[in-house]
């Protein structure tokens, strides 16, 4: 198994070039000089020398606190994977193929309330036993449920097989 490399910047004393490209915390460029000289500058206003653009000739390394950064950064990363669109995720509803017209009605509801809402909408059939050999009336029950279903929606997978029974994927129609 290989080792990952290591993605985190290269700090202070871990700077290997001779020379680097500086920018000050405000963003200012303080042009080229070596690594010592930048470090003093960084040690002088209690901040860290780090690489920013390795690979630029001569790299650039900005003077900044390294903890806030990082703080600030994986704030970032938690607080963008929490405002993603309920167009995301996807509910599920199952339906059985002995489940009767009143119950399929309900369910329909279910999922005329998802799809309302922006989800995406998993309709699964179940089959257990003999009822795996009777996958085409399946697909009829399937038919059926979704005549009961009101809100417009598109079909994003068209009925498939699965180990469990047959499935479907809606989404509303009006997301992209």
């Amino acid at each position: 198994m290989q080792k990952q490399p290591d993605r985190r910047p290269r700090l202070n004393n871990q700077i290997r070039e001779s020379q680097i490209q500086v920018i000050d915390f405000d963003g200012k460029q303080l042009g080229v000089m070596t690594v010592q000289e930048a470090l003093k500058i960084s040690n002088e206003r209690g901040l860290d020398l780090v690489e920013v653009g390795p690979s630029a000739k001569p790299p650039i390394a900005k003077v900044m606190d390294y903890g806030k950064y990082i703080y600030q950064k994986e704030k970032k990363e938690r607080h963008s994977g929490a405002g993603k669109s309920a167009a995301q995720e996807v509910k599920t509803v199952k339906i059985g193929f002995k489940t009767g017209v009143h119950d399929l009605a309900i369910r329909a509801g279910q999922t005329d309330k998802f799809l309302q809402k922006g989800y995406r909408v998993k309709v699964e059939l179940t089959l257990r036993g003999r009822e795996k050999g009777m996958a085409d009336l399946g697909r009829v029950k399937l038919g059926e449920f979704s005549k009961f279903i009101t809100v417009p929606y598109i079909m994003e997978d068209a009925v498939k097989r699965s180990p469990a029974g047959l499935g479907m994927l809606i989404k509303p129609e009006n997301k992209k």
